[in-house]
């Protein structure tokens, strides 16, 4: 659901955007002094828009701060505005949703000084977007109430057409049906008086998803299979899964199951494609549903597994995702006393200032102090000039040590070096999966503030690990942490060392829980699972990089993961077959172990003599 939401808010950022440039002359462009202010602004904008802001946003939040300095600089308060609007957005498709309203705010501020309504149109929207995605109901609405206005004087089809669908689908989650159709509708009538037949295509398919939960069917296929067609004609693959799983469940409703049958296996197939995992799960449900219903037993069973294994992934992503709004809520709430302190501060200070200012009628004084202030701001700028040279390099690094943080450095050097990175096969790589036995009970005993630390830490001594052995961290989703042994570069003793790595964690997270024990703190048990086998790898890149590998050699370590025992180790046959003859470990016959979607396979605990 994010990467839908997201999408929205960058849709609306688009509309200061126009077509793409060569990011070469873009960048002359902006180092052309003797070009106009505006222009130099509008080319560096697009170059970071272009280049990074969604490959790389790390690096378009850096790049942006020469527009604060430019602005400084120039006396051009629209350049700074453009850098926190950049920064804000970047910071959005992050997830660092706190600092993205910061930038935003600030970027708001300085449009409404400059009377400039467009700009401040596109910042209200983007706001509100922020807050829907963290389901900020009523201060998403009352963000998008504030742009309203703004885009109708401006005759802003698109932004108004994009607002209306945004707040269509907060009332619809609010169980407000009313309202919810009352926006749709707007949106649909702008959109297809704009002729803009991806707006179609989503106000289409909202529209339909609605008439469903109002069991209006006949109404809900209409606007389905309308959506059906605009989607299939404009090639938006995003769009469809959802539309083909709602025609389909809809049909399930209707009781008419062997015509939902194609069009959730549609659905099922594009999601994969596409990696939607939260439509995955919604076709999965409508083929069980079909199939039981027809009597195929077999494949209703065979659904239903792959349903259950799809939402196991997404219930470790929304653990994450109530994490990450628990703390945006607490960051906001930190925030408005923040602010409700300083302007009492405020009002007390000039206060003061009245009353003194009354008793001494002192104006030579204030004079003094203007001049002073005057000073003060002088001095700060030439100063903020003269760093600004090593604030970035010290960034350069940063951004540098970031690229490290998230590839492998072999792969980090082909990426810089290329501009790309090619996928790879490798034969013999050992994946290490973990997971927290009661990750549930203990998250609810303690805060959010605390879980977190609490996984920190342990993932913070997991990565020391991964490091003494030479093993790869992939990932972690949730409360699992994934890593592999033998890749980007292969070596002999790989599967040695990524067991050895597992059996160190297991020993420090009992350590740990005898510590959180004695200070009757809530304490995490660990099930992990290694398996060998081929896999491929390579660089995701949808809104950062990420390194990741594919194969069912991940999938069956998952399943070692998963039948494993709190404290234990668990590995395959393969693992066992390449470390049965090493003296070090001592391993124990689990017989063969029954497998979701993989059944029976043979097992073994593993320890250290």
């Amino acid at each position: 659901m994010r990467a839908l939401i997201l999408a929205v808010i960058l849709l609306i950022a688009l509309l200061q955007t126009t077509h793409a440039q060569n990011p070469d002359s873009l960048k002359a462009v902006w180092q052309d002094t003797n070009i106009s202010d505006s222009v130099r602004m509008g080319a560096y904008e697009k170059y970071i828009w272009n280049t990074f802001l969604f490959s790389a946003p790390d690096s378009a939040i850096m790049l942006a701060e020469a527009l604060h300095q430019f602005a400084e600089e120039r006396r051009y308060p629209k350049a700074a505005s453009v850098g926190f609007n950049l920064q804000g957005i970047a910071n959005a498709i992050m997830g660092n949703y706190p600092v993205a309203l910061q930038a935003m705010e600030k970027s708001f501020e300085i449009d409404e000084q400059q009377g400039d309504k467009k700009s401040m149109a596109v910042t209200l929207s983007n706001i509100g977007s922020i807050y829907k995605e963290n389901r900020s109901h009523a201060r998403a609405l009352q963000y998008y109430e504030k742009s309203l206005p703004l885009h109708e004087e401006l005759s802003d089809s698109l932004g108004l057409a994009n607002v209306q669908n945004n707040m269509g689908g907060i009332y619809m989650e609010m169980g407000n049906h009313t309202l919810a159709m009352e926006h749709y509708e707007k949106a649909l009538a702008i959109f297809e008086k704009t002729e803009d037949k991806r707006g179609v295509t989503n106000a289409l398919a909202n529209i339909g998803s609605l008439y469903q939960i109002l069991k209006n069917y006949d109404r809900a296929l209409d606007f389905l299979e309308r959506a059906k067609i605009t989607a299939e004609e404009i090639g938006e693959e995003g769009l469809l899964p959802f539309i083909m799983s709602t025609l389909g469940s809809t049909y399930n409703s209707m009781g008419k199951y062997s015509l939902a049958v194609g069009p959730c296996k549609k659905s099922l197939a594009l999601a994969e494609e596409i990696g939607n995992l939260n439509q995955q799960f919604e076709s999965c449900e409508c083929l069980y549903e079909a199939y039981k219903a027809l009597g195929k037993e077999n494949l209703a069973l065979q659904y239903n597994e792959k349903g259950r294994a799809v939402e196991e992934i997404m219930d470790s992503e929304e653990m994450t995702r109530k994490l990450e709004q628990m703390e945006f809520a607490k960051v906001m709430y930190e925030d408005s006393i923040a602010n409700e302190e300083e302007s009492r501060l405020v009002r007390e200070a000039h206060q003061a200032e009245v009353r003194k200012k009354n008793q001494t009628r002192n104006y030579l004084i204030a004079g003094g102090l203007l001049a002073l202030i005057l000073a003060g701001g002088i001095f700060n700028r030439l100063r903020y000039t003269r760093k600004s040279k090593a604030v970035l390099q010290v960034e350069k690094d940063r951004s540098e040590n970031l690229l490290l943080n998230i590839l492998p450095a072999e792969i980090a050097e082909e990426l810089k070096a290329k501009g790309r990175a090619d996928a790879r096969d490798f034969d013999m790589v050992s994946i290490l999966f973990t997971d927290f036995k009661g990750f549930t009970e203990a998250s609810a005993k303690l805060s959010a503030q605390d879980l977190v630390a609490e996984i920190n830490a342990c993932f913070e001594v997991f990565d020391s690990i991964m490091a003494k052995y030479c093993v790869e961290k992939i990932k972690t989703i949730g409360d699992a942490y994934m890593a592999a042994g033998g890749l980007p570069i292969p070596q002999d003793d790989s599967v040695k060392n990524t067991v050895l790595a597992a059996l160190e964690m297991q020993d420090f997270i009992e350590k740990r829980k005898v510590e959180n024990n004695k200070l009757n703190k809530p304490a995490f048990e660990m099930r992990a699972g290694v398996h060998t086998g081929p896999v491929v790898a390579g660089i995701v890149v949808i809104k950062k990089f990420q390194y990741d590998i594919w194969g069912d050699t991940v999938n069956t370590a998952s399943r070692m993961e998963t039948n494993s025992e709190p404290g234990k180790v668990n590995v395959s046959q393969s693992t066992y077959e390449l470390l049965k003859n090493d003296k070090g470990f001592v391993f124990e016959p689990r017989g063969k172990v029954e497998a979701k979607g993989k059944g029976e396979i043979e097992m073994y605990f593993v320890s250290k003599i």
